[in-house]
């Protein structure tokens, strides 16, 4: 139960969401006392603020939200009364047709028969809205809020209909608040995975390939470091690789059922006179490979991992870096188990993850997604296989809460959301508990019956998509990546070319102990070497002048600033070693 003193401060969701759409209606009213020819859209609150959709007749530029936050403020000393009433039907178009407001005249006509209408009036404005909302516009503190952006917006998301402008804010209860989140989100443009990627030669983004990621060099080497970790921690774990190919016929995913649940995320084609798709996950393939040999249940639970390239049709205006693309590798992994090993393999699967994260100095929180509507078993099953996921994780001291209605088609799963450095949440790992694909792929094996099972299954993924993750810890780190994971480990810099034979041995030196190394000879200043190797985030830079090689030694600085002075090659690299070893962050 809710402490009763958290009930209206921002710690209860529901009041801060109230407070926020409140906010919503304070800016609309704003907008139109300043311009009563906008047309409005919709306003809701979202997990960081509000936004309102409207029609004008010209771009807003940040001048005019500056205009609209004065506006609000005034509206917010006024302190009017949220009042709430319902019409009928008629009377509601009506109304909105009257103040001429065509985008709610088309929300009212599209709700079902017998709904309740609802609008609420502070001072002169009224819109529509089911609510609910704070009492008083005085509620919120007029110092305390910010109009974060404007972009463009599909009216109901659809791109053949009107673009609107969509203006997006944010408020708290207490300037401080603020400050603090206007401070986090100036942290967070720096750390801009987008604007790090191109700085530091990571990936780029055409538009011959919108949604399709090249990867650079250093890109390559990040990505592939990544991959070595996670084979390295899986083999410890206990599974197998394989790779599945990377389009299949329809035939294969109408019995999975991806082609009636995700077929307009799908990429199609016709090979031969057959429907084929290109895959969106790797589910499917691994059950064939399962059911290519019989199994008994001395060898279950059988681990299967797939690092596979899969691609899903995002519309254009979804599209985010990294974030959210059309491509991507799916560290996939599938395992298949008897009924009684079920929490047993979800529970080494946290530790897993617990491992994996850790590493990277990333927390997590859980969410347990439930049946959705569109669903394909029995309710039973779906309540069984529940029930098994928080047995597992609460057997484990771990904290959940429940997402309603958000399972996917075929299971339960457990979500991992994880925070980072700036206490953003990404959504990466997931455990899919599964009963429905085996049945569908009639996957077998024989019990020490000596009859036929059918196995359970668990579909998961810890990093979830590698460029995504990528973009992750970009940010995490703000592009100064631990060393062991770093594509330029070690940078060596000469004062003077007199330097550079030496430069050259000690590269060569790194090299052969297996460290990333570049070095840096030109005929520049040494300063301006090594702010540059400062800005490429490389960790370690070597400073070779004359005294280094009389002593046959290196001068070492870090990233951060700290000279660590002369000291003999070998004492470098045993540090590098172990710094790689340990995955120290």
């Amino acid at each position: 139960m809710a402490d009763e003193n958290d009930l209206y401060t921002f710690e209860n969701e529901t009041y801060r969401k109230t407070y926020w759409h409140t906010c919503s209606h304070i800016m609309a009213q704003a907008v139109k006392r300043l311009w009563p020819e906008v047309k409005l859209a919709i306003g809701p609150s979202i997990d960081e603020g509000w936004y309102y959709d409207m029609d004008a007749p010209f771009p807003f530029t940040p001048e005019h939200l500056e205009q609209i936050e004065a506006e609000m403020r005034k509206i917010c000393k006024e302190k009017l009364k949220l009042e709430r009433f319902e019409l009928p039907r008629a009377e509601a178009l009506k109304l909105m047709e009257d103040k001429g407001e065509p985008f709610k005249v088309e929300l009212i006509n599209d709700l079902p028969e017998g709904e309740v209408i609802s609008f609420y009036k502070q001072g002169e404005f009224t819109d529509l809205c089911a609510g609910p909302h704070l009492d008083s516009t005085g509620r919120v503190k007029g110092n305390a809020l910010k109009l974060t952006a404007c972009n463009a917006a599909y009216w109901r998301g659809d791109s053949s209909r009107e673009t609107l402008q969509r203006i997006y804010g944010i408020a708290f209860p207490k300037k401080e608040e603020l400050d603090e989140y206007l401070a986090r989100i100036e942290e967070a443009k720096k750390r801009d995975h987008r604007k790090l990627g191109k700085e530091l030669g990571l990936f780029m983004l055409r538009d011959e390939g919108p949604g399709f990621p090249f990867f650079l060099p250093k890109g390559m080497v990040l990505k592939n470091t990544l991959l070595d970790y996670w084979r390295q921690v899986h083999k410890k774990y206990g599974y197998v690789e394989i790779s599945t190919p990377i389009m299949l016929n329809r035939q294969l995913w109408e019995r999975s059922g991806h082609w009636d649940h995700y077929k307009n995320n799908m990429y199609t084609t016709v090979i031969d006179d057959v429907d084929f798709a290109v895959k969106p996950m790797n589910c499917p393939g691994g059950m064939l490979v399962y059911a290519s040999e019989p199994h008994s249940y001395k060898e279950l639970p059988l681990r299967v991992g797939e690092i596979g390239l899969v691609h899903r049709h995002e519309l254009s205006g979804a599209l985010h870096g990294l974030f959210r693309v059309r491509c991507f590798s799916q560290d996939d992994a599938h395992v298949f188990m008897t009924p009684d090993q079920m929490q047993d393999v979800i529970q080494e699967t946290v530790r897993l993850f617990d491992e994996v994260y850790s590493v990277f100095g990333l927390s997590y929180t859980i969410e347990l997604s439930t049946m959705p509507e569109d669903h394909i078993g029995t309710v039973e099953q779906w309540e069984h296989n529940q029930d098994i996921l928080k047995q597992a994780i609460t057997a484990m001291g771990k904290d959940f809460v429940i997402n309603e209605g958000d399972g996917a088609f075929y299971g339960p799963k457990l979500d991992f959301h994880l925070a980072d450095s700036l206490g953003r949440t990404w959504q990466c790992g997931t455990i899919q508990l599964d009963s429905q694909l085996p049945e569908r792929f009639e996957l077998e094996y024989v019990g020490e019956d000596g009859e036929k099972h059918r196995p359970v299954m668990i579909h998961r993924v810890v990093l979830g998509s590698i460029e995504r993750f990528i973009g992750v810890i970009t940010e995490h780190f703000a592009g100064a990546f631990p060393t062991w994971l770093a594509p330029v480990q070690v940078k060596v810099l000469t004062v003077t070319d007199r330097a550079d034979g030496y430069a050259a041995e000690v590269a060569k030196a790194l090299d052969e102990a297996g460290f990333r190394v570049e070095t840096d000879t030109r005929n520049e200043k040494i300063g301006k070497k090594i702010r540059e190797a400062t800005l490429e985030k490389i960790p370690y830079m070597l400073v070779l002048g004359d005294r280094d090689m009389e002593n046959h030694t290196v001068s070492v600085r870090t990233r951060a600033g700290e000279d660590l002075g002369a000291m003999p090659l070998a004492d470098l690299t045993a540090r590098l070693a172990e710094e790689v070893a340990t995955k120290a962050r």
